[in-house]
């Protein structure tokens, strides 16, 4: 059975305030709810631990000067899909995380939109 990204509820943590904009434009366009954006690490661990349900998270490697790593570590503990943000590429990732989706910066929406299907298992319709 095919699916879509229509109505997943995706979690934002991007500390640039312009392309946090841009992620959620594109997450509304492809049907998403957006949830945030947060711009720091303890806010993000804060949404993962309190927030209802979350389908999916995008996570820039790197927001206010600290790595998001224990952020994927919540999100994988419950089991949420997630994808890398970055300007550096999978290379930028620790051992641990390479080969898990990642978009590099700049992104178009179609990077977006593959890299959170495959983060999901979702099909393409």
């Amino acid at each position: 059975m095919t699916q879509t990204l229509t109505g997943r509820r995706v979690l934002v943590v991007e500390d640039e305030s312009l392309v946090a904009m841009l992620l959620e434009t594109i997450l509304e366009d492809m049907g998403c709810t957006p949830v945030g954006p947060v711009a720091t690490v303890d806010e993000g661990l804060a949404m993962v631990a309190g927030e209802g349900t979350l389908d999916a998270a995008l996570l820039d490697v790197n927001v206010a000067g600290r790595e998001v790593f224990p952020i994927a570590d919540a999100l994988t503990a419950r089991g949420v899909p997630f994808v890398f943000s970055t300007g550096y590429g999978e290379g930028g990732l620790p051992d641990a995380w390479r080969g898990h989706p990642t978009v590099q910066k700049p992104f178009t929406e179609a990077a977006i939109r593959d890299a959170l299907m495959k983060a999901m298992g979702v099909e393409a319709v």
